[in-house]
């Protein structure tokens, strides 16, 4: 009796969100990272604009707002790490298999997303000593080689990077991840609408924004459907257990609903925004739009070079970049240190240290060796994400139990009348969605044109 009300005390102690605006913040800034800024734009471009774009924003809503929902329920339920979650939901059943492969997908992502958040750590002081002025296309392309060629002033910042990201989680909830997203999810939001303005604001912008929001159904193929189904799972930062791990801080209070349409709405505008920052300015200057990952290292470094401040353009974007990284890398270390911390019981901020330089080696070898990135990425995110998502969705609407699920969703006090459509999705529309991006990702489907 005493040590269940120690553990009682231990867990209504723990660290948690202070409100509403903290909760959307981390968990939106998790969503936002680099796929929102450097991934979709040029996703969107080889695949044709705003047809692509309506199919995505459709896919955010109908699967993407359910699955996180999904998430933040199993994880507030339990008041615990991704693991301990499924141990605690489902005691003595082999679902805590799912928290394994969240936590293996986190590591791995994070391990070589430092890599590219280092490179946009590098592009900024670049940006800043005014290193692109009066080069080519060519030259850029230089730059960003030699740059991903993995040279070991790469390597340090990548590491300078961790550091800044382990040290803000080693904070906590309220006075860290909290605390710096408040501060840093602004700072994107103001930067981004002033490129857009600019961009906008260009001769010729208005081809642009007519690819961006007016579609041609007769570009959409069976692929491109596929592809934003699949952006718009992993932009949400789904099947990893960011989303079941920031839901285990969310106060009873606060609506899981609500909370879970904010954080999508607030991805999704920066998304667009981004689309909006960048094509005008791809076509006003006469880019192909579907230039591919070099759109963002390559090309608009050479577009900001032939604009008027191009030069404070520049600076903002790739703080832009950096921010929008550094939000997300925020998350990825959280899923693994709120592991470390709750099931080996290290206090957070030897969990902290530990879990990052558990990341550095992998990290430093993804960044040397090209091949190891591909398959980190790969397998993270065509095998580990899709699958942990399908079976958070089966766990969810299956074997967790329906009235457990209503009560977590009602729990701050109003009715969820959504609840019907909400286990439909889970249960039917969701598995199959996921099953079918899996298969693609992997390359088990011949999608074809319509």
């Amino acid at each position: 009796m005493v040590f269940t009300l120690k553990k009682q005390i231990m867990e209504n102690n723990r660290d948690g969100f202070s409100g509403k605006f903290g909760v959307i913040a981390a968990a939106a800034g998790s969503a936002i990272g680099l796929g929102n800024i450097w991934r979709f734009p040029y996703i969107l471009g080889e695949n044709g604009g705003a047809a692509f774009l309506l199919v995505y924003l459709l896919f955010i809503f109908v699967m993407g707002v359910p699955v996180m929902l999904s998430e933040f329920v199993i994880g507030r339920k339990a008041q615990s790490n991704i693991i301990g979650a499924f141990k605690k939901t489902a005691p003595g059943k082999p679902w805590y298999i799912i928290g394994i492969m969240g936590i293996g997908a986190a590591f791995m992502i994070l391990s070589f997303y430092s890599v590219v958040a280092g490179w946009t750590l590098e592009y900024a002081f670049l940006a800043l000593k005014n290193n692109f002025a009066g080069k080519d296309i060519v030259e850029i392309k230089t730059i960003y080689d030699n740059l991903t060629a993995g040279s070991w002033n790469s390597v340090i910042i990548m590491i300078l990077f961790l550091a800044i990201t382990a040290l803000i989680v080693s904070f906590g909830i309220q006075k860290g991840i909290e605390r710096y997203s408040k501060i840093l999810m602004p700072m994107l939001f103001i930067i981004i609408v002033l490129l857009c303005i600019r961009s906008i604001t260009l001769a010729g912008a208005s081809d642009g924004l007519n690819f961006l929001f007016k579609p041609d159904f007769g570009k959409l193929t069976t692929n491109a459907i596929l592809q934003a189904l699949g952006q718009a799972f992993f932009s949400l930062s789904l099947g990893m257990g960011v989303m079941a791990t920031y839901g285990s801080y969310i106060k009873k209070s606060e609506s899981l609903g609500k909370t879970a349409i904010s954080v999508s709405l607030t991805d999704t505008c920066i998304a667009v925004l981004a689309g909006v920052a960048i094509f005008p300015a791809v076509f006003a200057f006469g880019i192909e739009q579907g230039e591919g990952p070099g759109l963002v290292f390559v090309t608009l470094p050479a577009i900001f070079n032939q604009m008027f401040g191009g030069y404070f353009f520049a600076v903002s974007f790739f703080i832009l970049l950096i921010i929008a990284a550094l939000t997300s890398a925020i998350s990825l270390l959280e899923v693994v240190v709120a592991y470390f911390s709750e099931e080996l019981k290290l206090n957070r901020i030897a969990a902290t240290w530990i879990a990052t330089g558990a990341t550095i080696m992998p990290a430093i070898i993804c960044a040397k060796y090209g091949a190891v990135f591909n398959f980190f990425d790969k397998t993270s995110s065509n095998v580990l994400l899709p699958l942990g998502g399908l079976l958070i969705v089966i766990f969810a609407g299956w074997f967790m139990g329906l009235n457990k699920v209503r009560k977590e969703l009602e729990a701050d006090g109003r009715p969820a009348r959504y609840f019907k459509v909400f286990i439909f999705i889970i249960r039917f529309l969701a598995p199959i969605a996921i099953a079918l991006v899996f298969l693609n990702s992997l390359g088990l489907m011949n999608a074809g044109n319509f």
